[in-house]
């Protein structure tokens, strides 16, 4: 079967630490330990296949024993993957820390995966998808050589900007019809864009702004669909004539590691799964993000096509 979803992007293997509270500057506190797949765009291709998306996931590895691992996972896990192979670089790899109410703090050495070039992708699986996916953790080139390939084939072409980093390039948003930030990630964007006016702007602020203050900056990016992630406050999706808010759903977080990419992720099998319906893809992804959290893990957390439903139907008829 084709893929109908596309991820370009990266692998990571994380290697996690529970404690009950973050060690201070200088502190040694014990903690459990655990390793497993991560990267932002593998989990996202994880969380669309589980989420019941046919999706192809294409990436960068070292040639390293954590590369073999995600080989070994993907195989075992039935997650089509298109894996180009960096013999001079190492596999991506993260340190992650996470306390007792779920929060984390994350260092990520990308390695091979800044090294994905656009001469490694095929162009076929692009032509063809419904929706192609892309985020920060890739060289910023590439990722407008797959997003501008995707669009001309008509496919939705979704930017999720996370990691925020200092070289983003605004021209992105040129070939992108669905963009992706989380609050924080969105103010940097609303100070770095001419067009919107804003500056000094944070996260804070675009707290306290009403729907339709809101659904002005965000037209203001010039971007078809701005989907703003507020963790446990849901999301808000601004299209060009209409604006609405997604609540949350209440649940007990385990760990909050890679639930942006559960979102995005579930998002995308949604657009698939409603016939590119983006609020009832939105509604889709507000679960698939709950029950990430609710999993220790990025990769391994993220919820099946029957435990969605499940949660879908016990939440509607609450």
């Amino acid at each position: 079967m084709k893929p109908r979803v596309v991820v370009v992007g990266s692998f990571v293997q994380d290697l996690a630490f529970f404690a009950k509270d973050f060690p201070r500057p200088g502190e040694t506190v014990a903690g459990d330990f655990r390793t497993g797949p991560g990267g932002k765009g593998f989990n996202q291709a994880v969380a669309a296949t589980r989420a019941g998306a046919a999706t192809l996931f294409i990436g960068a590895v070292g040639h390293d024993a954590f590369g073999a691992g995600a080989r070994k996972f993907a195989h075992e896990a039935g997650i089509s993957t298109h894996f180009v192979e960096k013999k001079k670089e190492a596999t991506g790899a993260a340190v992650i820390s996470i306390n007792s109410a779920g929060q984390n703090q994350i260092i990520v050495s990308l390695g091979a995966n800044l090294a994905l070039h656009r001469q490694d992708i095929p162009t076929e699986p692009l032509q063809s998808a419904q929706v192609v996916v892309c985020q920060g953790e890739s060289d910023f080139r590439t990722v407008a050589h797959v997003l501008k390939t995707a669009r001309r084939a008509g496919a939705i072409t979704v930017l999720n900007p996370a990691p925020m980093r200092d070289d983003f390039d605004p021209t992105l948003l040129v070939h992108t019809e669905v963009l992706v930030p989380n609050e924080t990630e969105f103010a940097v964007l609303a100070n770095r864009l001419p067009r919107t006016g804003v500056r000094g702007f944070t996260r804070e602020k675009l707290l306290r702004l009403s729907s339709d203050r809101l659904h002005a900056l965000c037209r203001s990016f010039d971007v078809p669909v701005v989907i703003v992630t507020l963790g446990d406050r849901g999301c808000f999706v601004s299209q060009p004539d209409v604006y609405l808010r997604v609540n949350a759903h209440d649940v007990e977080a385990v760990d909050t590691t890679g639930a942006g990419d559960a979102f995005v992720g579930g998002f995308a099998a949604g657009l698939v799964k409603f016939g590119r319906n983006v609020f009832e893809a939105a509604h889709f992804a507000n679960a698939v993000a709950a029950l990430s959290v609710t999993q220790p893990g990025t990769a391994l957390a993220m919820p099946t096509a029957r435990e969605i439903a499940r949660f879908l139907r016990k939440r509607d008829h609450a």
